[in-house]
């Protein structure tokens, strides 16, 4: 492989394993890679951009940027303007998450939301996550996530579309899938402080327990295959445009 130029980026921090695991397997491979991360767990923050403050960069060594209270999609609109300079580069990896990125987790997960923002720059751009937060073996994954990023320089995209990949700790192989339901279960804890007020703490539990519906990412990390799904920008129900029209849905009564 040519010296391609990756951009690499998480919501974990610049302390994570996943990430620091995935950036000197790149580098051990010839990549240059330009890494600019939040300085510490951003996870839950989706696709937000930072409006209402201002944000920092600082140089942590060469090629490697930390934004100082900064979401994942901020490092990714400040890393391709203030330090690429919009220069694209060859690809956007997000990751190594700490956690499983599954069906419903696109919606909320700032490891998906980096890598849409990238999609939106045009750099084609791939989310690696393991399937559970327990014990994940981060060489592994990384050495899988090195597979799937030379398909990416070699083949390409479809405009408009991005990976989101989930590995499991046992791999029988490889599979394309949609987006099925997620691996967690809901779970609200209440607290209680010595003044008596109470808190809540939205968090999940981790579960691969429950069946789901054939060729989901769900289904394929169940059965130990790498789940491979390609997510696209344009979230328009075409189904459901067509139907509405169909159904004179402009068509109000007086």
């Amino acid at each position: 492989m040519s010296k391609y130029k990756i951009f690499l980026t998480n919501d974990d921090g610049y302390l994570s394993e996943g990430l620091n695991t995935i950036r000197e397997k790149l580098l051990s491979e010839g990549f240059e890679v330009i890494t600019v991360t939040p300085d510490r767990n951003m996870s839950g923050t989706s696709h937000s951009l930072t409006f209402t403050r201002p944000l920092k960069i600082e140089q942590k060594e060469e090629n490697f940027y930390i934004v100082i209270d900064g979401t994942p999609a901020d490092c990714v609109h400040l890393g391709y303007y203030v330090v690429l300079k919009e220069q694209k580069p060859d690809l956007l990896i997000s990751g190594i998450n700490l956690g499983p990125n599954l069906g419903n987790d696109i919606f909320y997960s700032g490891t998906v939301g980096a890598a849409r923002e990238g999609t939106l720059f045009g750099i084609p751009s791939i989310a690696i996550s393991p399937s559970s937060s327990k014990n994940p073996d981060f060489s592994s994954i990384a050495q899988v996530g090195l597979r799937i990023a030379k398909q990416v320089l070699r083949k390409g995209l479809p405009k408009g579309v991005f990976l989101n990949v989930n590995v499991p700790k046992e791999i029988k192989g490889f599979l394309l899938t949609k987006q099925g339901r997620g691996a967690y279960k809901e779970q609200i804890v209440k607290y209680l402080s010595p003044s008596k007020e109470v808190y809540y703490w939205i968090g999940g539990e981790e579960s691969l327990t429950e069946e789901c519906e054939p060729g989901s990412d769900y289904t394929a990390v169940k059965n130990g295959f790498v789940s491979i799904t390609p997510i696209r920008l344009d979230l328009t129900s075409y189904e459901a445009l067509s139907q509405l029209d169909k159904d004179n849905f402009l068509i109000f009564p007086s």
